[in-house]
């Protein structure tokens, strides 16, 4: 399974949507993911991808991690993980 695939499945577990559902350009309210499964999708991806999402839940807005939406949230895994190897 590729990052994306990877990421796209624990999204779609959380809005309990197909796989095939998920649109990159979809933000997480489009696809009726609320402030609790936003933090669910944050501690799945960081179990999936052993890596450490800099996020505050309190204020997603000042967060470094770009929500805003799928496509968004695969970028900011993938450079993550592209910071983590160095």
């Amino acid at each position: 399974m590729t990052t994306d695939e990877k990421i796209i499945a624990i999204i779609a577990e959380q809005a309990m949507l197909d796989p095939g559902d998920i649109r990159t350009d979809a933000s997480l309210a489009d696809l009726g993911v609320d402030s609790l499964g936003l933090v669910e999708c944050i501690f799945a991806i960081e179990e999936a991808f052993d890596i450490t999402v800099p996020f505050n839940a309190n204020d997603p807005s000042e967060s470094d991690f770009d929500i805003s939406s799928v496509g968004a949230i695969i970028a900011a895994v993938k450079q993550l993980q592209a910071d983590q190897a160095r």
